[in-house]
């Protein structure tokens, strides 16, 4: 007769994988808003950028704003947008920061740079 030991996992190991779960779901709902939120602005100023052609502030300013409002984007106003010209074309791009609180006094301090390029 063979002996066949027992495999499977404790309880203690059952409650450390629930709480490593539950800080990495923490984590991706916190954290997964402010980059989709990156790619819409990226997808804003890439748009932006093909349909105002000559550059104009005002003319890029009122496009963004509609696309803005349609999304309700905070984070980068139309004044906030920074309008290169060159060779290429227009490259429109912004920056900014965003602070997510996480638990007490923890936070995560996000830099984004958007760019239409």
């Amino acid at each position: 007769m063979s002996k066949h030991k027992q495999a499977g996992l404790s309880m203690s190991g059952f409650l450390l994988w629930c709480v490593i779960f539950a800080i990495g779901a923490l984590l991706g709902f916190k954290l997964g808003p402010p980059y989709m939120e990156d790619q819409t602005i990226k997808k804003h100023l890439r748009t932006v950028a093909k349909e105002a052609s000559s550059g104009n502030r005002k003319e890029v300013e009122s496009a963004y704003s509609s696309r803005q409002q349609i999304d309700r984007i905070e984070v980068v106003q139309p004044k906030d947008i920074i309008i290169t010209k060159d060779a290429t074309g227009v490259t429109l791009s912004a920056s900014y920061t965003t602070r997510i609180p996480l638990v007490y006094n923890i936070s995560a301090c996000m830099d984004f740079n958007p760019s239409s390029k």
